[in-house]
């Protein structure tokens, strides 16, 4: 029997993958309940305010429930530990999510999800600049052809529908180069504290920066006269665009790491399109398919290098 070293391929970590999978798929609808809202008359700084409104008292009990059951988490909350996760949860939940909120505006729920979804080109790029990471080269004929797609949209409506253009894309891609960025802090935080812990902390402490800015900007008595359905939207905002996705993605970031979680998200999009065409009432020209396309295929192969870029250096 040959008795020479044998190499095998790293195991694929399923649940971590699914975990990062669904809860891309869930932040996607984030977009269609913020314009449901915006139809609503409420302003930008209500709608993230009614988000966290809803997914704040969540946070809260589980953060109460954790440590409770948990005694052992207590001295790992230090003051020096407390403040670095408060502000690393204010820049991924409240300072990106704002920009992404503000730039829903201007722009189409399609178009705004399609410019967050590059995202995990900034991940790879900060970990190389930031965080000691090796840069893959092949990657960026994948990342070309990503932002190909994103200018053929952004060329069709430069054309159709320019009003705010400019401002909503700087909008919301400041919100995906902001939230990339906190990936690779959250990680940092998450190994120490767990996923569940950080995000409790993370997200409770935005929610309150959130609810504090829109009180100052529209008024206690602006909320007396919301109806129903803005209050059934937030609701809908707070759980599934909020609650349930962040800790979906926070445990995968902590199973498999921000750069592989961020070249999950590809079914996100296509979940964003479908219920904007069909709730929202958006168009999807040809155009919007081949950009589309481009964007989707770029990510796919992203993805698909990244991984294979991931698992070489185990072979030798």
């Amino acid at each position: 029997m040959p008795t020479g070293p044998t190499s095998t391929a790293p195991a694929i970590d399923t649940i971590g993958y699914g975990l990062a999978f669904v809860g891309a798929a869930l932040f996607s609808t984030k977009g269609i309940f913020i314009k449901l809202a915006f139809a609503q008359g409420v302003s930008t700084e209500a709608t993230l305010a009614l988000r966290m409104l809803v997914a704040l008292p969540v946070y809260l009990v589980i953060l109460l429930s954790l440590l409770r059951r948990n005694p052992q988490l207590r001295p790992l909350i230090t003051p020096k530990r407390l403040l670095a996760t408060m502000a690393v949860g204010i820049l991924g939940y409240y300072v990106a999510s704002y920009l992404d909120f503000a730039g829903l505006a201007f722009v189409t729920a399609q178009y705004e999800r399609l410019v967050l979804f590059t995202y995990p080109f900034f991940v790879l790029l900060f970990g190389v600049l930031f965080f000691g990471d090796r840069m893959s080269w092949n990657l960026l004929p994948a990342m070309g052809l990503s932002y190909g797609g994103l200018l053929v949209i952004f060329a069709w409506n430069l054309t159709v529908r320019p009003e705010g253009l400019f401002v909503g894309t700087a909008l919301v891609l400041g919100s995906a180069i902001t939230f990339a960025f906190y990936q690779h802090l959250a990680k940092r935080q998450m190994l120490v504290l767990g996923s569940a812990l950080f995000t409790c902390i993370g997200m409770s402490t935005a929610a309150l920066l959130a609810i504090g800015q829109s009180l100052v900007v529209d008024g206690t008595q602006s909320y007396l006269h919301y109806n129903a359905e803005v209050w059934f939207l937030g609701l809908m905002l707070g759980i599934f665009g909020t609650v349930l996705p962040s800790f979906l993605l926070n445990a995968g970031i902590a199973r498999i790491g921000a750069r592989a979680t961020s070249s999950t998200a590809s079914f996100g999009p296509i979940v964003t399109i479908v219920l904007a065409v069909f709730i929202l009432g958006e168009e999807f020209t040809l155009f919007h398919a081949a950009g589309t396309t481009m964007v989707l295929a770029g990510s796919w192969l992203f993805a698909r290098l990244e991984t294979a870029n991931r698992a070489r250096p185990a072979e030798h």
